[in-house]
């Protein structure tokens, strides 16, 4: 859609001038000829830009810029000043005008500040989009869920969120401990500040240092220019530390002083940088017990764990599964531009029935396979994957005390459900390292790499293999 400009100025020659190069640039352009007329012209029709002269008989330049910025502040407001009158123009930029240019024009550079002035206004449009977006998509609204463990936790996000106080957000894998310290972050006075994430069991231990403070150039090889720690992105705001119990002690004893000290130093430099940060911190893992085992550090779990949130399994909060399932439902409804109606009574029961060792993201990635696939207006019990379709299966999840009825059991089909579930549990054990869960199953890499693909569990990149496999 073409950019609407709004032209003001006493002087014919100027507007049409003006006229004449904007429309070559592909804007729509009206014109004004005093700062009344513009005002009526505001009233009336929507416009992404007003440049406006300065000296205007009725109301000049600086009366309509303070009208404009107090009827529709976000209107990119460009002023035009006779050379030797700089002076007012700053002061227009001080009220609020983007940018000025001075007669007589030079083309390139008012096509130039116009391009940047719209690009600028889009960006800042578009931002302010985002985070609405950000902060309705985390507020508590969102966290779907009516279960009395779900009540607790959306207590002590409203309770917390409003206090700079470090969290420790523990729970099965799944459960949902980014979307809570999201909700914390959204919903208190940082909301519109930095939500930094650090995988910590993703980041290789010779890169953990840099990438969390940031480093000097040639301060080791490949260290080619100055680079930026998520620490100073998170500056002012939140930094989620997810998967915490990933951390060598090496980057523990850092991190320690960072959030005592509230400085960090870059690889390489010589001197502190002060820092404002939430830390939030997320892990699948028991502290306590690594702190006893000593491949955590007692000071540091101390400092994290401040404020404990535990966010509850699935099968903890059954109750949930409708909502759930029918949020992901009209998620994944709207994404894949489908148009199903309902999950069916049926279908809803062995959705109930199911043990979900995933939890939440196992349920949502089971929508929207089914959603993808579904050709019909209901998802029907067929529609399920194997996993949760046959009685065998459901009574699998729950339990691997199976009985063989009268009518029998699929053998390869219950017995491809127990190792595909103990491969998810693997996987999960080992926090999503999947050369450390095939050495939990007692298997080669090359063999957990067959049954990843297998079972659709994710894919393997070759370099993880080791030469032994």
């Amino acid at each position: 859609m073409k950019s609407r400009i709004l032209v003001v100025d006493d002087e014919e020659s100027i507007r049409e001038f003006l006229e004449i190069m904007l429309k070559k640039e592909g804007y729509e352009v009206t014109l004004a000829e005093d700062g009344q007329k513009a005002k009526d012209l505001l009233a009336k029709k929507t416009f992404d830009m007003v440049i406006s002269d300065l000296q205007m008989p009725n109301v000049t330049g600086l009366g309509l810029l303070r009208h404009v910025k107090e009827t529709t502040p976000d209107l990119v407001f460009m002023m035009i000043t006779a050379f030797g009158t700089t002076e007012t123009a700053v002061e227009a930029m001080k009220i609020g005008a983007y940018d000025y240019i001075t007669k007589p024009f030079k083309i390139d550079e008012v096509r130039l500040n116009i391009q940047n002035a719209l690009r600028s206004q889009n960006l800042e449009v578009e931002n302010r989009s985002l985070k609405k977006e950000l902060v309705k998509e985390y507020s508590f609204q969102n966290i779907v869920g009516n279960s009395p463990a779900m009540h607790q936790i959306f207590d002590l996000v409203k309770r917390v969120s409003m206090a700079p106080t470090n969290i420790l957000v523990t729970g099965e894998s799944g459960t949902g401990k980014e979307v809570v310290a999201k909700a914390i972050h959204y919903n208190g006075p940082l909301k519109d500040r930095p939500f930094v994430t650090v995988n910590c069991g993703a980041i290789p231990e010779n890169l953990m240092e840099s990438e969390m403070f940031g480093h000097k150039k040639g301060s080791f090889t490949g260290a080619v220019v100055d680079k930026v720690g998520l620490f100073e992105v998170a500056d002012g705001g939140t930094l989620f530390l997810d998967e915490v119990g990933e951390l060598p002690l090496t980057i523990q004893v850092k991190l320690l002083r960072a959030i005592q000290e509230r400085v960090i130093r870059r690889v390489g430099a010589t001197d502190d940088m002060k820092i404002e940060v939430r830390i939030i911190a997320a892990t699948n893992r028991h502290l306590d017990e690594m702190v006893q085992k000593g491949s955590f550090r007692q000071d540091l779990y101390y400092r994290l764990n401040v404020i404990n949130i535990k966010t509850p399994s699935l099968k903890e909060r059954r109750e949930d599964i409708p909502l759930l399932a029918n949020y992901f439902l009209k998620k994944y409804n709207e994404r894949l531009n489908k148009n199903i109606n309902a999950i069916s009574t049926e279908a809803m029961e062995i959705l109930m029935k199911y043990d979900y060792p995933g939890n939440v993201r196992e349920l949502e990635n089971m929508i929207e396979r089914t959603v993808a696939l579904e050709a019909g207006a209901t998802i029907l019990p067929e529609s399920l994957p194997p996993m949760v379709n046959t009685p065998s299966g459901r009574k699998m999840a729950s339990s691997h005390e199976i009985e063989i009825g009268n009518e029998g059991i699929d053998l390869d089909k219950v017995m491809g459900q127990i190792e595909k579930e103990l491969l998810v549990k693997a996987i999960h054990s080992a926090g999503g390292v999947k050369k450390k869960a095939s050495k939990l199953l007692h298997i080669t890499f090359r063999s957990m790499r067959y049954r990843i693909e297998k079972y659709s569990l994710g894919t393997v990149d070759d370099t993880e293999l080791d030469e032994e496999d």
